[in-house]
């Protein structure tokens, strides 16, 4: 953290000293929100809901972004590793099935400190990395551990469109890299009662005009990862933020836009999330 290269970023700002980055935190962790959440995929929520811990601040700068208040505006309070840690026990205590750390990249520190302490504590469920897939493979070797289920996004296949809507142009290669190292430690995603315990979850958000790559994203997780790797291709792009400053961005996609890209992800014979 100081100086800071715990990104593909390499801001190098002192962090510890309070210093800020890209992603607009300093040396503590900010906490926007957490409790139960039941809008994750079913594996994650069960019947009483993934136990999220939302971060303000991010390491992407995507223009469309649904959580902009949060992860651009800053929104919430630094916190210790301390109370980190006992916001997970407290939603383990309400039963959630899991500790979901959203957008977490650039406070993976803290979490694995928080982390430690938790399963001092008695913490038993398993921990989730919703990320991005914008990850230092550096940092995640750290996170070896201490997450059990990582859960990053898959974004984009051109570094066009990943430099022009969310400030990374190596965006494709080093999300690409970061998927097969969390690969690498946790393998295919594990379900037990409906509950998924440990591996990877990807997902892939379908965009407007096929600015996402999806069909080059999707043959690189068939090929390159895994066949039993579990998919969630999602179809809830909406214009937010900044995206209606760009016309090939600002509008929902189209049936047809959503079917082309899951039916090519059901002929990989991946395994789609429902």
């Amino acid at each position: 953290m100081s100086p800071c290269r715990l990104c593909p970023r390499n801001c190098g700002v002192m962090r510890l000293e309070g210093q800020k980055g890209f992603c607009g935190i300093g040396h503590d962790a900010v906490v926007s929100s957490f409790g139960p959440h039941f809008g994750e995929e079913s594996p994650l929520v069960g019947r009483y809901g993934s136990g999220t811990i939302f971060f303000a601040g991010c390491n992407l700068g995507c223009i469309f972004c649904q959580n902009y208040d949060i992860s651009h505006l800053w929104s919430g309070e630094e916190v210790s590793t301390d109370y980190i840690a006992s916001l997970m026990l407290a939603l383990e205590k309400r039963g959630c099935h899991n500790i979901n750390f959203v957008t977490p990249t650039h406070v993976s520190p803290q979490i694995m400190e928080a982390t430690q302490v938790a399963r001092g504590k008695g913490l038993n469920v398993p921990t989730v990395y919703n990320c991005g897939g914008y990850e230092s493979v550096e940092t995640l070797k750290l996170l070896e551990g201490t997450i059990d289920i990582y859960m990053p996004d898959a974004k984009y296949a051109d570094p066009e469109w990943a430099k022009k809507f969310s400030g990374a142009e190596d965006y494709p290669e080093v999300m690409k890299a970061a998927i097969k190292e969390m690969h690498r430690q946790v393998g295919d995603l594990v379900i037990e009662n409906g509950i998924a315990v440990r591996g990877l979850l990807v997902r892939h958000l379908v965009m407007p005009n096929n600015v996402a790559g999806s069909k080059e994203i999707i043959a690189f997780i068939a090929e390159e990862i895994s066949l039993d790797t579990y998919i969630n291709v999602m179809d809830q792009y909406y214009p937010c933020y900044r995206a209606g400053e760009f016309g090939e961005i600002n509008r929902r996609i189209t049936y047809e836009e959503f079917n082309e890209v899951y039916s090519y992800a059901q002929s990989k014979g991946l395994r789609l999330a429902e």
